[in-house]
């Protein structure tokens, strides 16, 4: 009997711990490349830049700033710390993360900035911002790269992604593209 059950076991761990997963692989890497190698954005050189799905930590003011991270976007620790809004370390975080933005961002009111600049995401990792959030940033950006903020306007509106399949979620703009394509002006 014993002899049976490992066989049984040798097998169902060549099927469930080697040929799905590896016919999953096979499958999407056909259906879906970019997804399936992490959706990596590489240079001509073949240097990857960062991931399209993991949020980028930008502090240079000449770039567009992403969601706060508590995990400082690391992949292998995901998840954010679940704390309530009226935990004294959230409040604190917040606190300094707002001073520190309107520091950076002269003439930018409290009020004018969106929530998602001082807020995590759930995972603790989404590389997307609103368009608001990364409109509060544009006068900060056109002074440090001597840029027009109106032609940064028109690079967010054309980097700003609409509602998945029409109706879920908010426009959003991913940080690290938007950032790629802001290097990209001449």
């Amino acid at each position: 009997m014993w002899l049976t059950n490992l066989r049984l076991s040798f097998v169902l761990v060549l099927i469930c711990g080697l040929a799905y997963p590896l016919a999953m692989t096979g499958i999407s890497q056909v259906v879906m490349p970019a997804q399936a190698s992490g959706s990596l954005i590489v240079d001509e050189n073949g240097k990857v830049l960062g991931s399209e799905l993991i949020g980028q930590n930008f502090t240079d003011p000449k770039y567009f700033s992403g969601r706060v991270s508590s995990i400082e976007n690391n992949a292998a620790g995901s998840g954010s710390n679940n704390y309530a809004p009226s935990n004294p370390a959230l409040i604190e975080r917040t606190q300094k993360d707002l001073a520190a933005f309107l520091e950076a961002n002269p003439g930018v009111k409290q009020e004018d900035i969106p929530a998602d600049l001082l807020t995590n995401s759930g995972s603790g990792l989404d590389p997307h911002i609103s368009p608001q959030a990364a409109l509060v940033q544009v006068d900060r950006i056109a002074k440090a790269r001597n840029l027009d903020p109106a032609k940064l306007r028109a690079l967010i509106d054309e980097q700003t992604e609409d509602r998945s399949l029409g109706v879920f979620g908010e426009p959003r703009v991913n940080v690290l593209k938007l950032n790629l394509a802001l290097d990209q002006f001449k």
